[in-house]
Parts: C-alpha cells; sequence; structure tokens
C-alpha cells in the first residue's frame, strides 16, 4: 500500500515537472483531471496574492452530441465527509465553465504533492523513488485545486506552495479557501477578534498584524433616473493600509491608494465625444483607402457639401479684412452639450481653438457633409480651381503638412503643381487634412494644459510614417486625452497626478499597441478622492491577520466582494427567493418568504397587501449584497 502511494506520488511528480519545464500550458491526468499552468491572479481572483504562474487541477468537462452529460468521477465512489448529509452545498450549483473535483480527490492530489516535495520521505522497499536527485531541481509550482463546495465548510480551493530554506524545500503552505453566498446582513460576518482567535488557533502565535485593503468604484456606469447608462469605462481605487480596527472600516487618509483607470473612447458623458466622432470619420476615410471601399457616415448638416464649400470660398473671396482680422474672426466650432459638472474652462481650452486656418475650416465643412467620393472630390476641385484662379489667397499654419495646404503656399507664387483627382487622391487629401488639424487640436490641450512638450509628442506628430501608422498614432494620442479629461473633469484630480499620468500614457503608447483595455495605474493620495469613496460602499473589502516573517509568514484573510471570487460555481443567493411588486408605477422588489418588508420611497411610507398581508416597503434601502471568502493557511515543516 505504502509503495502504490509513493508510486503515485511519484508520477504525479513527473506530469507536473514535465509541465513546468518543457514550456507546455495544459496536460491531463488520469482520464477525467486537467492541470493547468497560468499566471494565478486571472483564475484564483485575488485571493492568492502570488507573482508567479501556478497549477491549476479541476475536472474535465466531457460534452459529446448536443451537451452529453459529464463522464463521473472515478473518485466518486469514494463518498467520504465531503458529501455527507447533503449532496450539494444549499448555496452553490456546478454549471458550465471550469469544473470542479471532489474534495476527497482534491486532498489526495495535494497529498501526493507534498509527499513529493519532502525528501525526507523513505523510497518504498529498494526503489529509491523520492530520494533528493544529484541535481537540485527547481521548486514545483504552486498547485491549487478547484473543489466542489459540497462539505459543510463549502471549500471552494485547496492547495500547497513549497517553502525553501536556501535552494532547499523545507516544508509547504496548505491553503483553504471556503465561500458564502451573498448577503446583506452585515449581522452574519465575522468579527476581526473571531477572525485573529481562528488565525491563533491554527498558528498558536501570540502576536499578529492585521492588514487591510478595499476598492472603491470611483466612476463607469451609472443610474440616472432608473435607467442604467452602461459605460466601458471604469475608475477604481486600490486601497492597503495597517492595523484594521472593525469589518468594512473605511480606509484611513493614511492608506496607500492607487487609482486603476480604463476609459473606452466614444462615451457619450465625455466632453471628448465630439473628438471622437471626428475622429471616427478619420478612421472611415483611413478604412476607406486601405480596402478600396467607404462606408461613409450620416452627414450632420442638411445642405450638401459642395454648397457648403462653395458658400465658404465666397465668405474667402469677399472678405476685405486684413489677415490679422481673419486670424481674429470667430471661426465655426463645433459645439457639444456637457454635463453641469465638466468645467467650462477645460471645456473651452479641450474642444475650442480661435486659430483655425483655412484648410481646418475647409475639413469641418466636408466633415459634416460629404457622403461620397464625387462629394470630396467635387469639394476639392472647386478650392484647387479658386486657387488656380486667384480668387482666394487664403492663410495656412506655417507647419502644415498636408496636400492642400502645400498646394496654397504654391498658389502665392502662382505655381502650382497639376493635381489630378481622380481614384483615391480625393480621400487621400481629405485624410491629410483631418489629420493636420486633429493633430493641433490635441496639441492645443497638451501643452495649454502644461501636461507635456512637443518633444515629448514627437512619436505621435510624426508626418514622415504612412497614413495608416498616422491615424493609429493619432488614436493613441485621442485615447491619451479621453483617459486625461476624465481624470480631470470627473474626478478632479490635481495638475501633478494628471502630469504624471501624461508622463505614464506617452510611454505605454510609444512602444505599445492601441489597447483600450489596458488599466493604467496612477498612485495618489487618499485625501484627493475621499469625497468619492467615504460614503460609498466598498466593490470589494479584506482583512489579512498574520503572523511570521519571510517565506515563514502565514495569513489568515476574509474577503467581501459584490461579485464571486470562485467561478467554478454558481451561487444561490437570497435574492432569487424575492418577487416585484410596483408601487406607483415604480418597480420595488420584496422577499417573498418575508412576514414584512419595509421599503421607504422618498421617505413616503408604502403599503402593499399580499394575500392579505401586510407588506411594508422601503425604496432608500440600497444595501450591498457581499459575497464572503475566507482563506486560511497552514505551515507543514518537513523534518531534516
Amino acid at each position: 500500500m505504502g509503495s502504490k502511494i509513493i508510486a503515485d506520488a511519484l508520477q504525479f511528480l513527473k506530469i507536473l515537472r514535465t509541465l513546468q519545464d518543457e514550456g507546455r500550458d495544459s496536460c491531463f491526468y488520469e482520464d477525467h483531471i486537467q492541470i493547468l499552468k497560468v499566471n494565478g491572479a486571472k483564475p484564483l481572483h485575488y485571493i492568492y496574492n502570488g507573482d508567479r504562474p501556478v497549477f491549476i487541477c479541476e475536472k474535465i468537462a466531457v460534452l459529446s452530441g448536443d451537451e452529453a452529460p459529464d463522464v463521473p468521477d472515478p473518485d466518486d465512489e469514494e463518498m467520504d465527509e465531503s458529501h455527507s448529509g447533503d449532496e450539494m452545498s444549499q448555496e452553490a450549483r456546478i454549471e458550465p465553465g471550469p469544473q470542479p473535483l471532489t474534495l476527497s480527490k482534491a486532498r489526495q492530489l495535494l497529498s501526493w504533492y507534498t509527499m513529493s516535495q519532502n525528501t525526507a520521505v523513505p523510497p518504498a522497499g529498494s526503489t529509491p523513488l523520492l530520494t533528493p536527485p544529484a541535481v537540485n531541481l527547481a521548486p514545483l509550482l504552486p498547485l491549487w485545486v478547484r473543489c466542489d463546495m459540497a462539505d459543510a465548510a463549502a471549500t471552494a480551493w485547496l492547495a500547497a506552495e513549497p517553502v525553501c530554506t536556501g535552494n532547499k524545500v523545507s516544508g509547504v503552505k496548505l491553503y483553504s479557501v471556503t465561500c458564502k453566498g451573498s448577503t446583506v446582513d452585515k449581522g452574519t460576518f465575522i468579527t476581526l477578534d473571531e477572525l485573529k482567535q481562528e488565525h491563533k488557533k491554527r498558528h498558536h502565535q501570540s502576536s499578529v498584524v492585521s492588514r487591510g485593503s478595499a476598492q472603491y468604484s470611483l466612476f463607469g456606469s451609472t443610474v440616472v433616473e432608473n435607467t442604467t447608462i452602461q459605460s466601458q469605462s471604469s475608475v477604481t481605487a486600490d486601497f492597503r493600509w495597517n492595523n484594521v480596527e472593525s469589518i468594512l472600516e473605511a480606509p484611513p487618509l493614511s492608506s496607500m491608494a492607487t487609482l486603476n483607470i480604463r476609459v473606452s473612447s466614444g462615451d457619450m458623458r465625455s466632453p471628448m465625444f465630439q473628438m471622437f466622432k471626428e475622429l471616427e470619420f478619420l478612421q472611415i476615410l483611413a478604412d476607406g483607402l486601405r480596402t478600396g471601399e467607404t462606408e461613409w457616415m450620416e452627414p450632420l448638416d442638411g445642405r450638401s457639401a459642395v454648397d457648403l464649400t462653395r458658400e465658404y470660398l465666397d465668405e474667402v473671396q469677399n472678405t476685405v479684412k486684413s489677415l490679422q482680422d481673419q486670424t481674429a474672426k470667430e471661426v465655426e466650432t463645433e459645439k457639444v452639450k456637457v454635463d453641469s459638472a465638466v468645467e467650462a474652462s477645460i471645456f473651452t481650452n479641450l474642444m475650442e481653438r480661435g486659430d483655425l486656418d483655412f484648410v481646418e475650416q475647409l475639413w469641418v465643412r466636408m466633415r459634416k457633409s460629404v457622403t461620397s467620393y464625387q462629394d470630396v472630390r467635387d469639394c476639392l476641385k472647386l478650392v484647387i480651381q479658386a486657387l488656380q484662379y486667384g480668387d482666394i489667397k487664403p492663410w495656412i499654419h506655417r507647419d502644415s503638412s498636408s496636400s492642400l495646404s502645400k498646394l496654397i503656399l504654391q498658389s502665392y507664387h502662382h505655381q502650382m503643381d497639376l493635381v489630378s483627382l481622380s481614384g483615391l487622391t480625393p480621400v487621400h487629401m481629405l485624410l491629410e487634412m483631418g489629420l493636420d488639424k486633429m493633430r493641433k487640436d490635441y496639441i492645443n490641450y497638451l501643452i495649454g494644459q502644461e501636461l507635456t512638450t512637443l518633444n515629448h509628442l514627437s512619436y505621435f506628430l510624426n508626418t514622415e510614417v504612412d497614413l495608416q501608422e498616422q491615424v493609429i498614432r493619432l488614436r493613441k494620442l485621442h485615447h491619451l486625452l479621453e483617459i486625461m479629461v476624465t481624470c480631470s473633469s470627473f474626478l478632479g484630480l490635481p495638475y501633478d497626478r494628471l502630469f504624471l499620468l501624461t508622463q505614464s500614457c506617452l510611454q505605454y503608447y510609444k512602444t505599445c499597441s492601441y489597447d483600450e483595455d489596458h488599466e493604467f495605474k496612477l498612485p495618489i493620495k487618499p485625501a484627493l478622492i475621499s469625497h468619492f469613496y467615504q460614503k460609498e460602499p466598498a466593490v470589494s473589502w479584506s482583512v489579512e491577520v498574520s503572523s511570521g516573517h519571510g517565506p515563514r509568514e502565514v495569513k489568515t484573510s476574509w474577503q467581501l466582494s459584490d461579485k464571486p471570487l470562485v467561478n467554478h460555481v454558481v451561487f444561490e443567493t437570497a435574492f432569487q427567493n424575492e418577487m416585484t411588486l410596483n408601487v406607483d408605477s415604480e418597480e420595488v422588489t420584496v422577499n417573498r418568504h418575508s412576514e414584512e418588508v419595509t421599503v421607504n420611497r422618498h421617505s413616503e411610507e408604502v403599503t402593499v397587501n399580499r394575500d392579505s398581508e401586510e407588506v411594508t416597503v422601503n425604496r432608500d434601502s440600497e444595501e450591498v449584497a457581499y459575497f464572503t471568502t475566507m482563506t486560511c493557511c497552514s505551515l507543514v515543516n518537513f523534518s531534516v
């Protein structure tokens, strides 16, 4: 029997070692287990804070035809205490997706893993199965096994991690993660003293240290008049602090705080929305050059593009003002509605420029009205003819680089090149006009706000690369501005934080591709955002009690989260036993089994009669329902 156990442990070790050393990402064990090698942060949902890859053991979900049932586990017959009483915890059920193993199988795998790391275990018989190798091998990666939560404690994960002294494995840390479904009843939460006692029972330490962490959502989807406005943008704040005093306490102002900023372009609440639409049109032109087909946007102006262009040329031709007067002339700019929370000064600096030259104003008109290649060709033909006949001598910015700007410079000396407006040439010229104009828009904001210098923007403003690459770099610059405006307008971040964030974004986009899902990190003082989080419920909150030092440090943690931290079971919550009532044309949700539910809508008591039972409803009560997750750690030392 002992030889069989050691042989199984050796076989399991061989599979893990091969997976670790050969650069593979997954393998299969027995007939129903899959072992993955992944970064631990994603599958463990921040339960495990390690910064290296881990092994994940899970059951293979076998489907055939139209969703055949899973192949039974061979260990399902070993119905030990993990399946005693109820077949499944009332709080969770298994769903398609990552599949858990039974607790007995998880324990077996972890026992093999632990034995394989213990070089003090004697070999079975005369076969030196687990004797120390001649060459010191790197310790195995941590092993995490998904569990089905069928035991009384609702165990969701079991894990083991080697502990090293020098280059030798001297023990393992064993982890146990238990979870509970969501509840709004804070009376069911563990107290800080109870958590400390739980830790001391395991580790017999008289002195423990507590650390807190929390995450708050500062910006994202919002609810306006019972309607959720979805947003792909989000700004969350992570806090860490020492010496926790109570469960769910607000982070003190002495906390370490970091903003996690992810902004998607195109949010209608953003002051950048109109510039986003302008960039969108620019992208359409670039796509048309690349594919030969253009999906034109709906015109923003009811008049035809040719009429708008002819009207503008007449205006320029008939003006008798000096160049200085023309420069100071109030130019047409696009007005957007801005939320009252957005400062007018930011809006003015960002969206309005008083120095649009002839080509830029022509771009504004054409962008609003062109709906075909013919429109673009006809408009540019009118402009070129006016230049050739000397009807207009418009002014342009000295650093303009578009083909039309070069023709205008040539017209000053009556030596214009011949331009054939055939094929895609008109679209090419229009795209150049837009790139020139939008680059100056972005410079106007970034330089005007003193967030960077032209030298730092040189990569994004380079006109020597092809037009497609110019558009890509302009999109990066636009994304940078979306981030800056969100943090400035909606969060009110001070200049020094915006400056630091600008440098971080510029550095990132000089080497990385365009990515709206990237999360930028920004250290910040809690006092600067205290008005956002001190009155709001946390998205997640946790406390960690620890003792020991270095690799021998052991921790017991307890976490609250508005979403479950386990993705291989689906939790049933108290809210599944709810019913919806209609009060004054507004939906109110109450518990089906509650004898009395209180709802207060705008300080007005509302009474609903349900099957001759009085139900009192309270609409102001918006308690957050939290899932709870507890992680315990034990240290097992190997004898020398």
